[in-house]
């Protein structure tokens, strides 16, 4: 088994998104992937994951024949170039302007982006300003 590098601490382990067409979902999210800093960690014929990220064709043995349907997901960027980097990465690739980079109102300091992506999933680049952090992330190596 290869090595492999998750970070973890927060309350969700993973996601899995279930699409119609995994070629433009990967476009689409490889772009995005990239404006945030973070690889691709691993790819096989009907799927892709990122992380805690997994994004698989409706044909794959995981989607059991459905899609999963709309939802919200945010990622967290590390300042606001890189939500806006983000957001130019996700238009260039198809996604569709669901909220350009600026102030949201809530909290002080919330800077964010939003996207539609190419099955309707609204996804988000945050950056939560300055902040102390107990630590800047967990490392999990097995």
């Amino acid at each position: 088994m290869e090595t492999q590098e998750l970070y973890r601490g927060r309350l969700i382990d993973h996601i899995q998104l279930v699409v119609r067409d995994l070629s433009a979902s990967r476009r689409f999210y490889e772009a995005i992937f990239d404006a945030l800093k973070i690889p691709i960690g691993g790819v096989g014929e009907d799927f892709f994951w990122v992380d805690e990220f997994v994004v698989s064709s409706i044909d794959s043995e995981a989607a059991a024949g459905k899609l999963t349907g709309r939802h919200h997901v945010a990622f967290q960027a590390s300042d606001n170039a890189m939500v806006e980097a983000f957001h130019q990465a996700g238009l260039g690739a198809g996604g569709k302007d669901n909220g350009a980079p600026g102030l949201r109102p809530y909290h002080p300091g919330y800077y964010a982006a939003f996207l539609i992506d190419p099955d309707g999933n609204n996804i988000e680049a945050v950056y939560h300003g300055e902040a102390q952090r107990s630590a800047p992330l967990i490392k999990i190596t097995f």
